[in-house]
């Protein structure tokens, strides 16, 4: 073979090659019209994936996509509308459930906590772990940290830009980093600090879109997370629904109607649909093995590497438009929660 036909057939192949590497969606999985998936959270040392959902949660075999085993609380849990998973460095699987406290699982054996045993509330939306073993759980009533070493539960409040807690991440340096209704707040071991729309978190409503008046001063029923789920777009750029700490450093929060802002130490910058992004509405973050940065919307969830921008949709695959869990699994695939159900995105 020559050369030159064997370069022609390279660059033949070249496009081939690069479509078969595009990420897409390969599998999805039901849980029921009517139940919303809120937390996935990826457990390597057992190769599960744990789905917290609004009817309970399920454990599903990364290899094979085969249920293991669900719970309810027939089985121990508190309540069945999960909102989010975490896991500590003792192997506890941690549910956090909507008016039901938390509850942590290990075993087959199960403790679930209330107001009485320490905790701030009985909402519970996240889970953060630093490097000392010291556990943050994110409610509707400030964070507790429960220390590692004594099992106490401590309650901050007035600490926070505002009390809604919604998402938290530890970064490198192990300073903790909270999303609530009112903005972002940090706590670097010694001092808080906080920023809202007015430093910049979260881009300007640049479409005009109403002002959504849903701002932790109202009824507790109207925190439900459902802001994109029916009806016309809104704004609250203050309203932060997940943290992620990026390996580069950066700190990402998701906004309602303010898209993807990114802290550098210095300030924020933002990302919108005009950029790239899906939606506006920023659910849900992760980060796959490349580096690059997932965002779950409210019309989809987009990749970034940083200079490119692949999104998916219903048309795509997903179950639904509104993406509120990530998780990225060992080997590379991101899992994708929706109303309806999850699906595997992986090249």
């Amino acid at each position: 073979m020559s050369r030159l036909l064997f370069a022609l057939m390279l660059l033949l192949a070249a496009p081939l090659a690069q479509a078969q590497r595009a990420w897409r969606v390969q599998e999805s999985f039901e849980v029921g019209p009517a139940v919303y998936v809120r937390a996935l959270t990826v457990e390597p040392a057992r190769g599960a994936l744990w789905v917290g959902t609004s009817a309970g949660v399920h454990e599903v075999a990364l290899a094979d996509g085969k249920l293991r085993q669900t719970f309810t609380r027939k089985e121990g849990l508190a309540n069945e509308y999960v909102f989010a998973i975490g896991l500590d460095r003792q192997g506890n699987k941690w549910f956090g459930t909507n008016a039901g406290g938390a509850s942590r699982y290990k075993d087959g054996q199960w403790k679930t906590f209330f107001p009485m045993h320490g905790l701030a509330d009985y909402w519970i939306y996240a889970f953060a772990q630093q490097r000392n073993g010291d556990f943050w759980i994110g409610t509707w009533a400030g964070v507790n940290k429960v220390e590692a070493r004594t099992g106490k539960f401590r309650t901050y409040v007035k600490e926070l830009v505002n009390e809604w807690v919604y998402g938290i991440a530890v970064d490198a340096r192990d300073r903790v980093w909270f999303g609530t209704e009112g903005g972002v707040t940090m706590f670097d071991g010694r001092r808080w600090t906080s920023w809202t729309h007015q430093d910049g978190l979260g881009a300007p409503n640049g479409d005009k879109l109403p002002i959504s008046t849903n701002t932790g001063l109202g009824t507790r029923s109207r925190h439900d997370l459902t802001v994109g789920a029916d009806g016309p777009g809104s704004y609250n750029p203050n309203y932060v629904f997940a943290m992620l700490a990026a390996r580069d450093g950066g700190i990402w929060a998701g906004t309602w109607g303010g898209g993807a802002s990114r802290w550098d130490g210095k300030g924020w910058s933002n990302l919108t649909a005009a950029d790239g992004l899906a939606g506006n509405i920023v659910y849900s973050l992760a980060q796959d093995d490349e580096g690059a940065l997932w965002f779950g919307t409210n019309q989809g969830v987009s990749r970034w590497d940083g200079k490119t921008w692949q999104s998916f949709g219903p048309k795509e695959g997903l179950l639904d438009r509104n993406v509120y869990a990530l998780a990225v699994a060992p080997g590379g695939s991101v899992w994708a929660g929706t109303r309806r159900g999850v699906v595997r995105i992986a090249r």
